[in-house]
């Protein structure tokens, strides 16, 4: 299939109620514009030095969403103009993205990235860090970022159950942390997963691989 028929094929599986960030990391601009055109206004890079390279080239209107892991030393690049950094892992990062912010007098959005997957190789808060965050957060510490939600990635498995689990682990936080203050963004799922992240809570999910197709991870 086309990028436009695996686009729309992916929005006719999501609820009405539910974000599609299209990952368009590797994927050119010709491919990003394609989509753009069909009315997506979401995407999400891995790399600032991708999307730095990416953003003036296309539409200002899009929002970008950085998803990857993001180095304290990266932030400079993208605050004047990232719409949601979705991969908050430690409080040294998120110091950093409000000191840049407040240089934009901006208040740059966040998901805290919480470590729900068994795997060793993904990014993430533990549970009790994201809880000690949000609670500084609510209390004024970080004028300049609006923390909107969580993001997680469940273990790269075929058990379902598995999958599940982890994600209602994320779907748990995010209701108890909503009753201080409510949380807008669970950001579950992905190309592989998305259906069951959708079941499990999920209002926004990250779709690359099942839109633009397998990557080119040469460039």
């Amino acid at each position: 299939m086309s990028i436009q028929e695996n686009y729309r094929d992916i929005k006719s599986r999501l609820p009405e109620n539910v974000q599609l960030v299209a990952v368009s990391k590797t994927h050119p601009v010709s491919s990003i514009q394609e989509v753009y055109d069909l009315g997506q206004k979401v995407f999400g890079e891995n790399k600032v030095q991708e999307l730095v390279e990416k953003h003036p080239l296309l539409p200002k209107d899009i929002k970008w969403h950085i998803i990857g892991h993001l180095q304290t030393n990266k932030v400079k690049y993208i605050a004047e103009f990232i719409d949601t950094i979705q991969s908050i892992d430690s409080e040294k990062l998120l110091k950093e993205v409000n000191k840049e912010a407040r240089k934009y007098n901006r208040k740059i959005k966040v998901l805290l990235q919480v470590k729900i997957a068994e795997e060793d190789t993904k990014f993430g808060l533990e549970i009790e860090e994201a809880k000690s965050l949000f609670e500084k957060f609510v209390n004024g510490e970080f004028e300049n970022i609006e923390i909107t939600g969580l993001m997680g990635m469940a273990t790269f498995t075929e058990d379902e159950n598995q999958i599940k689990n982890e994600f209602s682990v994320l779907k748990k936080l995010f209701n108890q942390l909503s009753q201080t203050k409510k949380l807008e963004t669970l950001s579950m799922g992905m190309s592989d997963d998305f259906p069951i992240a959708i079941e499990c809570g999920a209002n926004s999910v990250r779709v690359g691989s099942a839109i633009f197709g397998r990557r080119d991870y040469s460039i």
